[in-house]
This record gives C-alpha cells, sequence and structure tokens, in this order.
C-alpha cells in the first residue's frame, strides 16, 4: 500500500472514531452510585465530631493498620517457615525411629529403642498392636500445624499416620501404622510448630499501648488551649467575662489564634466604648434641644397647636431614644447572675400603663431560675416584646423556662398577628408593615431589631411564630 492511500485511510479512521464520540452523550456531572452514597452518609454520621476524637483515630489507624500488616508478614513468613522447619525435623527423628523398629532384631523387647526415641530424639514412644488408625477430625485452629506437619511426615515416613494436635495442650500425639504394630509417638507442642510466637505479639501490643498512652497524654495537653480558645470566644459571643486566667499557650498556631482573638476582642471593646462615649454626648446634646422645646411650648399655652406640637416632641423624644438604644446596642454592660423571674415581673409592672392584662406563668421548679445576662439590656429586650405584643392585642402571656439548657421566653398576644412571609422582614431596622400592626405612627421601626441584637449579644436569638391565643408568638432563646 502507497504512504499516500494509507494516510488517507488513516484519516478516514479517525474522523470516523471523532464522529462516533460525539454520538455518544456523557452525563454532565458523574455521581456516585446511591449505596455509595448511603455509605459515605453513615460513616459520617459514625464518626466522631470532637478535635480530641478525631486526632486520636488519626494516630490509632496507621498504628493499628501496621500492626496488622507486621503480623500477618510474621504469622505468613515467620512463624510458618519456622513451623516449617521444625516439622521437618520431628518429621526426619519419627523417620528414623520408624526404620531402626522395623529393622529391629529383639522383637520381643523394645526398651533399648523407646529409650533411644526418648533420649536422642525427644519423641516419647509406644508401641501399640496392630490395628486401624482413629478417624481424622477437623481442626482449624490447628490447621497450619496441621498441614506442616502432615506434609513433613508424608514425605520422610511414607505410611499411614494419623495426627492429633488438639488433645493435649502442651504435646502432639502422632501414631504411625506399619506391618506389624502401630508406632505412637508424643513430642513436646515446641517440637513441632514456633511456640514462642505469642512473645513477638505481646511485645508488639505492648509497645503500641505505651505509644497510645504517649499520644493521648501528649493529644490532651494540645487539645486544651484549643478547647480554652474555644471557651473564651464562647464566653465572648454571649456578652459573658472571658476567664481570668485566659492567655495565649500551646502550639505556634494555637496562640497566634488566641493572641488574634484578644487582639480583635480589645478592637471591639475600644469600639464599642467609643461609639457608647460619642451617643452619650449625641443624647445629651439632643435631649437638652428637647428639654428647651418643652419649656418653650409649656410658656406658650395651651392651644389645639400647641397640644400637637406637644405631641411631636414627645414622639421624637420617643423615636430618638429607640435610635439611640438600637445604636448603642447593649451598652458595654457586663453580664451578671440575674433572676429571671423577678425581671420579668418587673416587665409586667412597667408595662401597665398600657392598659392591657399581662399574665405571667412560671413553672415551679423554675422560680428560682438565675442566668448570667445583661440585665438592663435584656430587660429592654422583653420589655420591647412585651410593649409591642400589648399594644395590638388585648391580651398577653408572657411564659418561662428551661429546656435543654436553653432560657425560654414565650410572649403571645391575640393580636391581628404577622404573616409568615414577613415574620424575619420585621427584624430590620425602620422596616414597616402595611398591616394592623404597624398602624401607630409613634412606631419607629427599632423595636424587634434592638430585641433581636440583643438577644443576639447574649448567644441566643429571637423568633416568631404563631401563638396559641390567635395572634402573635415572640420567643426569645437564650442558652444557660
Amino acid at each position: 500500500m502507497e504512504p499516500r492511500a494509507a494516510l488517507a485511510g488513516l484519516r478516514e479512521a479517525v474522523q470516523r472514531l471523532v464522529a462516533l464520540a460525539r454520538q455518544v452523550k456523557l452525563p454532565a456531572k458523574l455521581a456516585w452510585p446511591a449505596e455509595w452514597t448511603q455509605t459515605r452518609g453513615l460513616l459520617g454520621e459514625l464518626a466522631p465530631k470532637g478535635l480530641y476524637a478525631r486526632a486520636l483515630i488519626i494516630i490509632i489507624a496507621p498504628i493499628v493498620l501496621l500492626e496488622s500488616v507486621v503480623a500477618f508478614a510474621f504469622m505468613e513468613r515467620h512463624w510458618n517457615q519456622v513451623t516449617r522447619r521444625l516439622s521437618e525435623a520431628t518429621a526426619r527423628n519419627m523417620a528414623a525411629v520408624v526404620e531402626l523398629y522395623e529393622t529391629y532384631p529383639f522383637k520381643d523387647d523394645y526398651a533399648q529403642l523407646i529409650n533411644l526415641s526418648a533420649d536422642k530424639f525427644n519423641l516419647a514412644l509406644t508401641i501399640m498392636p496392630p490395628g486401624n488408625l482413629p478417624t481424622a477430625q477437623r481442626k482449624p485452629f490447628f490447621d497450619l500445624l496441621d498441614r506442616a506437619l502432615s506434609d513433613e511426615i508424608r514425605n520422610h515416613i511414607k505410611k499411614p499416620f494419623w495426627i492429633d494436635t488438639v488433645g493435649e495442650s502442651r504435646h502432639v500425639e502422632i501414631r504411625v501404622k506399619t506391618d506389624t504394630g502401630v508406632l505412637r509417638f508424643r513430642a513436646q507442642r515446641g517440637q513441632t510448630y514456633a511456640s514462642n510466637s505469642h512473645i513477638f505479639l505481646l511485645w508488639m501490643v505492648g509497645v503500641s499501648v505505651v505509644l497510645l498512652t504517649v499520644a493521648i497524654l501528649f493529644l490532651r495537653n494540645q487539645i486544651r488551649p484549643i478547647l480554652r480558645l474555644a471557651e473564651a470566644a464562647d464566653a465572648f459571643g454571649k456578652g459573658r467575662p472571658v476567664p481570668a486566667d485566659f492567655h495565649p499557650r500551646g502550639a505556634r498556631e494555637v496562640r497566634q489564634a488566641a493572641s488574634a482573638f484578644l487582639e480583635m476582642r480589645e478592637r471591639i471593646r475600644h469600639h464599642v466604648e467609643q461609639r457608647t462615649t460619642m451617643l452619650a454626648g449625641v443624647s445629651h446634646d439632643l435631649r437638652t434641644v428637647l428639654t428647651r422645646f418643652k419649656l418653650e411650648l409649656a410658656l406658650a399655652g395651651q392651644s389645639a397647636e400647641i397640644r400637637a406640637l406637644q405631641n411631636d416632641v414627645k414622639e421624637m423624644q420617643n423615636m430618638l431614644e429607640d435610635y439611640l438604644a438600637f445604636a448603642k446596642g447593649d451598652g458595654g454592660e457586663e453580664a451578671a447572675p440575674t433572676e429571671v423571674v423577678e425581671l420579668l415581673e418587673e416587665v409586667r409592672d412597667d408595662a401597665d400603663h398600657l392598659g392591657t392584662p399581662i399574665e405571667l406563668m412560671v413553672r415551679p421548679s423554675d422560680n428560682s431560675l438565675v442566668v448570667l445576662l445583661k440585665r438592663q439590656a435584656f430587660k429592654r429586650a422583653v420589655t420591647n416584646l412585651v410593649t409591642n405584643a400589648a399594644r395590638f392585642g388585648d391580651t398577653v402571656i408572657i411564659r418561662v423556662g428551661v429546656e435543654d439548657g436553653w432560657l425560654r421566653i414565650d410572649v403571645d398576644d391575640d393580636g391581628p398577628g404577622i404573616p409568615p412571609a414577613e415574620r424575619e422582614n420585621v427584624f430590620k431596622p425602620f422596616y414597616r408593615l402595611d398591616h394592623a400592626r404597624n398602624q401607630d405612627g409613634g412606631n419607629s421601626g427599632l423595636g424587634l431589631a434592638i430585641a433581636r441584637d440583643i438577644a443576639r449579644s447574649h448567644g441566643g436569638d429571637i423568633a416568631l411564630g404563631k401563638s396559641t391565643l390567635g395572634g402573635l408568638r415572640a420567643v426569645i432563646r437564650i442558652p444557660v
């Protein structure tokens, strides 16, 4: 075939392969089989979640794997080889005794042969009358010893035989059938296989236990600084004081993370202090102006226009208080042990002026409930929820209790409620609903935003739902 014809044929074949490949539709994304996905999910659920346990698995798994490989190699090579060598030596000695027995001149007295077998070969010999050998049975535990010893006896003696490696723990019994009798040999078990292999396994396990103990102690020392850092960050996130003895320690990376956390905490504190100082000045100046307005209006006499102006000034003052409260947040207040029921009773009494009946329901077991809280800030958050409920409902019920390590306060009302689609939006600052709950012109749209901000500064949150009274239920949850 000419080169040009061959090249043309090759080009045509490649074009056909390309056209065939284009016709094959491959999936855009290869997916794992369903069984593999389920297995991965099950392993993910069973796997430990803690860093300490995972680090231990990372250390223990290679050790166990290495021990398994070493033990397998030892049992497969060394133990098997030594066992075969010992079995071969025992079979050779037995073959020599059998040969001496067959050529022994004194058929009536085998005492010399028995003594020779015991002294020279360490084999206890018993000469039994002719007969059949016992039936062979399966011995799976000693299968390697049976197989090695049987192969060597078969190669060196070439006569019917029977072996028992299970009967007596320290001896192995072998019977060889000859034309004139049955020779019964009893040998020490150590003569036929490597009986000291357990020493190697014990040493291996012992060393592994020592290594694991050292690893556990070392890991505990390494994990402790991480746990301390997590506790400090969790306390700071919940508005609680960081432990006084907390300081960077441990590995370099952990110390670096702890130092970064302390620097971040100081920057946040400095920022909050600056903001609080600035807002206090702004609040003082604006309140001074509003006070002058009130005095001027009070001296201006009484008329419809003056009363309207006074209402506007009052509304402006209330809105200013809301704006400053939202901007200031918890105001840098330190958390302290707080009687929750006593605080809620104060909130209920302060809201009496709204004219709405407010009922406080407390379980007997929670009457003396004490929680670490920023008292004034938390009281403001609950007051906002109760005020909001009393403004739009005819009945308000406050329920308090502890569930699964969380302080839960429910505020229920029988008002118009909030549509589910709007329950997250109402937490946005200055957000107002075109709904019956937002008809009040004096509402600044910051009450719920302030309450959620305070709840989250305690490590909790606020959620809205459907009340059993038919209106809105506001649930504030704080970790105890």
